[in-house]
Order: C-alpha cells, then structure tokens, then sequence
C-alpha cells in the first residue's frame, strides 16, 4: 500500500469510473481476470472454480468443444505504463488509498485481448483475453503500472497486436505493454473510455511490416485501424476522438463577431493553400463560407494532444498564457494603442526595469519564469524583458550595415537572399496596374558604389551581386494596406555585393508605391549616403525593408513552410500508413506536437486581430499575401536543403564539392551547418529506407506508401495536385528523397527559423515588424520633412511598432525561442521500434554520431577568424543547427519536429 498521507485526491477521476463498469450486462460477459476465445479451452483437470469462472467469459454462450482435450498452456505476463497528468507528475502526487478503489473493481481496469499472427484452422483470429490490475505508481519515472496475466496455448503462435478496452470513466494515456516473452507495444496513445468509445483500441508489436507481408491474423486489423482514424468527414469532432480528416482554412474570421472580422478561405481556386485538420464545426450564420470558432483550442485528434502528459508542451501552455494573460494585461495598461516609443531610451527600459501590470492570476510567473518577474508589492507585478543576445554582445549592432546583410546569411531568415542573374531588374506584373515594370536601380548606381571593384557586368558574371526581392509579393498590396489605420507598405528590392572579404555590402534600397486613383507610382532608390539627411533616410528604409523581411519570414519562412505544409504529411500519414508501416515509424518523431501549435495558431496568431495582423505591416491581409507566396513560390521538390539553395543561386551541383555542392557564397553559416546536417538526415533515411525496401518494385507495390503519397499531393496539397514538379514514387532514391524533405522541413528547417527569433528581433529595432509611417521624402508636406529634418530620430521611432505592438511581439517570441525542459531533440533518442531491429539500431547510432561531431564543427567554425560572417567583435555565434540544447531560449538546439 502507498503511503496513505500522499494526497489522495489528484487521480480518482482518471483511475476509477463514475459508474460501475460491470453493470448492464458485464456481470456475466466480464466476470473474471482471464477470459478466450472459443477456440480456446482449459485443461479438463483444472479446478471446479476455474471451469466456473470460464463459463462466465466473454464467450461463454458461443464456445464449442475441440478436439484436442489436452491443450497446454503457457503464462504471459503484461505490464502496461500509464502516463499520469502532466501537473500531478510534476507535484509529486500519488493516489494513495485509490488503490483500494482499485481492488474493488476486482482488477478489472483495463480488457486486455491478444493477438496471434496466425488464424486458426479455421480462418479465423486467435485471441486471448486478460483483466489488468493495477500494482503502483513509480514516482521515479512519474508512470502508474498495471499488471496482467494470460494463459496463452502452446499453439497460439507469435503475438502480433493486443486490443485494449479501457473500463474508467476517463481517457488514458497508455505508454506501453511489455510482454515476459520479450514482445513490446509501444503505445504513446490515448486511450478513450469505453462509455465514450466502444470500440476496443489496436495496438501492434514493435515489429515492422509492409503491408505486403503483414501475418494473416493482422490483416483485418491492420486496415480497421487506419479506417478509424479516417472516419466519415461528417460531424463535429469531439476532443476523445482520433479522425483525421482535411478541410480548407475557412476558420481565420469571425464574421459573427463583427463583419470587419471576415477573412477570406484559404484553399481551393481564389486563394490556394494547404490543407488543415477538419473539426467539423457549424458555419456561420452571417459568412455561410466560414467555420465558427470557439474560444477554446481547437479540436485536434486525441493522440496529437499531449499538453496533459508531455512537458515538451511546456511551449504551447506558455504561447497560450502570454496570448490570453500577458497580452491582455499589457493591452488594458497601454491605453495609447498608437503610442509609439518617445526615445531610444524608453525602448531600453524594457530591459533594464520591466514594465509595472497587476500581479497575474496564479500559475502565470511559474510557467512564464523569464517575463513575469516578482511583484513589487501585493499588488502589482513586472514584465521585464530579458536582454536579447545581439544587443548584449553590441548595443549599435542594429545600426551597422554590415550586420544588416549578415544577419541575411546568419540571422532569423536565411531562406530569402537570391543571386542576381538577370539585367535589368525587372517586374512581372501588369504595367497597367501597377507602374512601370523595370526598376530604379541602374547601372550606373550600381557602378557608382562598387566603384574600384569591378563593372557590373563583371559582378554579374562573377556572381557577387544578391537581393531580397519583395517587390512582386507586396506591390498588390500596398494602396489596399495603406487604407489602414497605422501600418504602410511598399514593394521593395534590396541590392547587395559579396566583397573580398566574403561578406555583404549593401548598395542600394528600393521602393516603390503603385499608382492610385489620384497618384502615379513613386519610386525611390535609396543608397549608403555620406551626408546628415541621405544617411538618415538610409536608415529609415533599411527599417521598411526589416518589416517586410519580418512579414516574410514568419508569414512564409516560418508558418508556411514549415507548420502549414506539415499538417497535410500528419494527416496523410495516420489516414494511410499504418502503426506497423516502416514509414510512418521513421516519420512520426518528426510529426509529433505540430497539429497542437498549429490548432494554437490558428486560435490566436493567425487569426483575424490576432498577433500577427495586429503587429505585422500587411494587417489584414497577412495571409492573403501568404497564400500569394504558397501558390507563387512554394515547390516541394524545391524544399530540401541543397533544392532550395540551387533555386535561389546559391549553390550549383558540383560532385567534387562537399556535399555535392559548390556555394555560391562560400561564408554562408546557415547552408554551411544546415549542409552537414541535412547530410547526416538524408544518410539515416538512406540506411532505413533500403533496409526495408531492398528491391525498387517494393516501392510500388507497397499500397499504403503509394495511396500515402497521393493523398499528400491530391488532396492535402490539392491546388498544386497538377504541378509537373512533383517527385514520382517509384524507387528507393525517390522514397529518400520525399521522406528526407519531410525530415528536414520539421527539424533543422525549422529550427533555423524559429529558436533564434528573441536573439535577433527580441529587440526590435533590429527587426522591426511594422513601419507605421510612409518614408518622409515621399510625397511630403513643409510641415513633415521640416520635422524630419529638425528630428530624424524621432522619425524613425514613430515609424517603429507602437508600445503596445512592440511588447506584445516581444512576449510572444520569447516563448517561442524557447525550449522546453524536456525538448526531443534531433538523434536524442532511439524509438524502441527502430531499438528491436538491429540493423536500424546500428543505422541510427552512425546517424547519432553524425550528430555529436556536426555540434564540435559548428563551435570549431564560430571561432575561426576567417570566417566573418559568424566570428568577430560583437557578432552573435551561429549555433541555430547545433543539435543539443538545454532548457530556455537558448539559440540553439534542432529538435526531431515542431512543437512550438
């Protein structure tokens, strides 16, 4: 017995049932702790009460004699793992006297059912039935233990799958079954109540199979088990189900709140976009296009939901407490909305004293540790901001223009920089729309600033010249984001040169404006100036080309190509590949915890006023335009590492390179550890993939893999179903190369655009999210370019986020950037199914070592002076690939998928 002083209470909902489980008919179907087929039969001699408790089973009314009278049985034991509540775990909390409870059930908490892989004589499956009876809690490794015995027949053959129905009144998190015989089930799933789902629960051993050579008494159960996960795209799902269903993002509005709230729907002809997770709730009654939305998260298939057992939900719980506490908090204190920052000053206060609010509801300055700080008084509390690695290591950092064009090739958004290749630069939309085509950036300007180096055309030849090309994407969008209340927008160029040194220099800044209905188009073009006011408005449209980097970078490096186009690889894999396919073992480390943030998104970032339309330049548009960039740019077969650096120009194939690469830009911090990692994924994928597929026509005759993938490109990815670009699925390189991308967009693409977004836009000067004000040369009244030239700074702080803008983005990356205390990093940890085979244990300990020796290269690479776009005075280490991290906002760290 536990001691009985341990609090009792925290478990007896989630350990006994409301009702007696055994009523209505169990009494006399369930009424011992072993129960069989009717194929299977005790040994004549066994004791009167043993044959009694027999003719109660399960099939008491349908078992028929046999003809082998003389059947030995073995004992198996089981022992199942049960995951306590997350909280309870963390507190300490046993469940004392519950135990009691326990045996009051006789024993019968969970209807264990196992499976041979074999059918009888008759063609039928061989089951054997056990009660499981619970033993302890193990606060050592924070699980509740179960244990149960079955009486197995000698013929019964190997045990393939077990079926589990939960007799509480509550879900159940179920770890794994061990078995004596050394056959484990490893689970990791909810289980639900049997009052609120009849059907008893599949599980299969921890032993691959293709489909093709799934045993015969697995056959049947292999395709029941994905046809539940599929349902019937009917209905509102409920939080205990497991439907994976697609649906279009028609849930971003709330047009019943307020018209102005009204989105357009992603997905299908007018605006093309992946596909998310159906929920099935009801449309609106004004918007009959748009989903409802609750002000709960979102429905999301049970076993994606871990926030009550996984503290690698750690992240989401903070996201969810600063998006509905913190926000909030400094919403209703900042009573200005349009306030902006009077002096560089009061930005720095941020930092150095925090911001005073009323002391948070309990619970909020223990999970938000780094933000809340301790109150003052009883009374109020503080928000304090932790310095950001860029300015702690240089305060003007943000300043220089040097690091304005580092941070593209080691900063927050690597994914953007192209090469120059053709001349003039010019538009691809309707002259008669939007102005003329070419652009403002000459060739004698060109010339003027790379004056001594060489021509243009030589630097074209040579490839030294690079740009962030923004001016297509945004152009539609500028005279509609102007109308507006305090953001502006312009389509935008930015011309760099790759000197000497391998670094960039900045040569010029364009913007543009469309015509309107009263104005022809503006255009300006902006250069590194040696005078007061040409250096001040360098300064001011380095700011507006920052906003749109940061529009870019979270509406398409991050959030598109990463969270986005994953939701349709989870779906497709739990509707297709089943919990036995090679594959989906492979993959499913690197698609756990990513449905939940993205349920989280949409409630509260994605959405209309949520944070990204409220702090981000574009507004309302802000998906808009993300689904332009999906429909215009995004290519699967462009979204490996090495495929998108050939897209952009910055590399070309060359087999005598490392990697089979040669770098266009050879100090490229990003493409340089990325390389080495994407290798190392690419080389794990290889070793497992040719393992289980050592013959090409096993691909195509796998028909799970094959309806897998084309539900991916048809369905999930349905507005592009049509592309030539799509990979084939028919050999053992392409099913590398598909799974690899996958890997990567989840790990190490993600990554390195997420875990450094407080380093580098934490103080936002340095990455601004919006400019609120229009440049002051454009267009400008006495009045106006008389003040900015009396006080350019103070022009440049209005053109920043306001106060409120500023800390609510500020608060948000924070949790972001953050790891939690049990992040599942990259190569970390092996998957007990890939443990049971020893040629993929093997494969995985090389990929493993592969890992360790990238994390001692990186820090190697940081401190060699050569390399200056990652060492010298004040920079920032480039560590956002180094597998491993601790704990926190880290800057480093590439954990197996995207869980926050």
């Amino acid at each position: 017995m536990l001691n009985s002083q341990i609090n009792q209470t925290h478990s007896l909902s989630n350990l006994l049932p409301l009702q007696n489980p055994f009523v209505a008919g169990d009494a006399t179907t369930h009424s011992s702790s072993s129960a069989y087929s009717p194929a299977i039969l005790r040994h004549p001699t066994a004791t009167k009460k043993s044959n009694a408790t027999r003719s109660r089973s399960t099939s008491a009314g349908k078992i028929k004699a046999i003809t082998i009278p003389f059947l030995t049985k073995t004992t198996v034991k089981g022992v199942i793992t049960i995951q306590p509540a997350i909280s309870s775990a963390i507190a300490g909390v046993g469940i004392g006297g519950v135990a009691d409870g326990v045996s009051d059930l006789l024993g019968r908490s969970f209807l264990l059912e196992l499976v041979s892989n074999d059918l009888d004589s008759k063609g039928k499956q061989k089951t054997v039935k056990a009660y499981a009876r619970y033993e302890a809690l193990d606060f050592d490794i924070n699980v509740y233990t179960y244990k149960c015995d079955f009486d197995v027949p000698e013929d019964f053959g190997e045990i393939g799958a077990i079926l589990v129905e939960n007799e509480y009144s509550k879900k159940m998190f179920f770890k794994k079954i061990v078995l004596n015989n050394n056959i484990t089930f490893t689970c990791e799933s909810w289980v639900a109540s049997k009052y609120d789902n009849p059907d008893k629960r599949i599980f299969f051993s921890d032993k691959s199979y293709l489909p093709s050579e799934t045993p015969e008494g697995l056959k049947s159960l292999r395709e029941k088990d994905m046809e539940s996960l599929r349902g019937n795209g009917q209905g509102e799902r409920k939080s205990s189900d497991r439907i994976y269903d697609y649906d279009v993002y028609d849930d971003l509005g709330a047009p019943d709140m307020s018209l102005s709230l009204a989105r357009p729907v992603l997905g299908g002809n007018d605006h093309p976009y992946p596909r998310r997770c159906r929920t099935g709730r009801p449309m609106s009654t004004k918007d009959p296009l748009s989903e409802t939305r609750t002000l709960l998260p979102f429905y999301v298939p049970s076993d994606e939901d871990f926030s009550e057992i996984k503290e690698v939900n750690f992240g989401a719980r903070a996201l969810y407490s600063v998006l509905h506490a913190v926000v909030p908090t400094l919403d209703a204190i900042i009573t200005d909305k349009d306030k902006g920052f009077p002096l560089f000053r009061t930005i720095d206060m941020l930092y150095d004293q925090g911001v005073n609010v009323p002391a948070p509801d309990n619970g909020l300055k223990t999970v938000l540790p780094r933000l809340v700080k301790g109150a003052v008084d009883t009374v109020d509390a503080v928000i304090q901001f932790e310095t950001p690695a860029t300015i702690d290591r240089d305060t003007f950092s943000w300043f220089r223009d040097e690091e304005f064009c580092r941070q593209m090739l080691a900063g927050l958004n690597p994914y953007t920089i192209q090469l120059v290749t053709e001349w003039p630069l010019t538009s691809k939309l309707d002259p008669q729309v939007y102005g003329p085509q070419e652009s403002g950036i000459t060739k004698e300007i060109v010339e003027q600033e790379i004056k001594g180096f060489m021509t243009l055309e030589q630097a074209l030849a040579e490839k030294k010249l690079f740009m962030l090309d923004y001016n297509d994407l945004l152009l539609p969008y500028v005279n509609k984001t102007r109308e507006l209340n305090g953001t502006t927008l312009y389509g935008s160029r930015t011309l760099m040169f790759l000197t000497p040194t391998g670094t960039l220099r900045p040569l010029a800044i364009e913007l543009t404006r469309p015509p309107s209905d009263d104005k022809p188009q503006w255009k300006h073009v902006y250069t590194p100036a040696w005078d007061a006011t040409g250096a001040w408005l360098w300064k001011m449209a380095k700011a507006q080309v920052l906003s749109h980097d940061s529009a870019y970078h979270q509406l398409v490096s991050h959030w598109l190509r990463t969270h986005c186009v994953m939701e349709p690889y989870i779906i497709a894999t739990n509707r297709h590949l089943s919990q036995m396919h090679p594959i989906r073992r492979l993959l499913l480390p690197h698609l756990r915890y990513t449905m939940q943030i993205n349920a989280l998104a949409r409630l509260a970032l994605i959405n209309a006023g949520g944070i990204i339309e409220s702090t981000f330049s574009p507004g309302k548009y802000s998906m808009q335009i993300c689904s332009d960039a999906y429909d215009q740019l995004w290519r699967f077969d462009q979204e490996s590492l090495p495929a998108d650096l050939i897209s952009r120009g910055l590399a070309v194939e060359d087999p005598n390179s490392p990697h089979g690469l040669k770098l266009t830009i050879e100090d490229y911090p990003y493409a340089n550890d990325g390389l080495l990692l994407w290798d190392a994924i690419k080389q794990w994928a290889t070793s497992y993939v040719n393992h289980y597929y050592p013959k090409a026509n096993l691909i195509e005759s796998d028909v799970e893999l094959t309806q897998w993938w084309d539900e991916i490109r048809t369905v999930g990815h349905g507005d592009k179903k049509d592309e030539p670009w799509w990979p084939q699925l028919k050999t053992q390189e392409d099913l590398i190369g598909i799974v690899s991308t996958i890997m990567w967009v989840g790990s190490g693409h993600h990554s390195a655009v997420n875990f450094g977004q407080y380093d580098f836009a934490g103080y936002f000067p340095n990455r601004p999210t919006m400019a609120r004000t229009k440049m002051p040369n454009e267009d400008p009244t006495e009045e106006e370019w008389q003040s900015f030239i009396k006080r350019p700074e103070d022009a440049l702080l209005k053109c920043f986020p306001s106060q409120i803008q500023a800390t609510q983005v500020m608060s948000v990356l924070d949790v972001l950037s953050s790891h939690s205390p049990d992040e599942e990093y990259i190569g970390g940890y092996i998957e007990p199914a890939w443990a049971a085979e020893p040629a993929i244990k093997a494969a995985f300990e090389e990929f493993r070592g592969s890992l360790e020796k990238l994390e001692g290269i990186i820090d190697s690479r940081n401190v060699d002076p050569k390399l200056h776009n990652r060492s010298g005075a004040g920079l920032v280490p480039y560590q956002l690939l180094k597998p491993f991290s601790g704990p926190g906002v880290t800057g480093r760290g590439v954990p197996n998928s995207i869980s926050i």
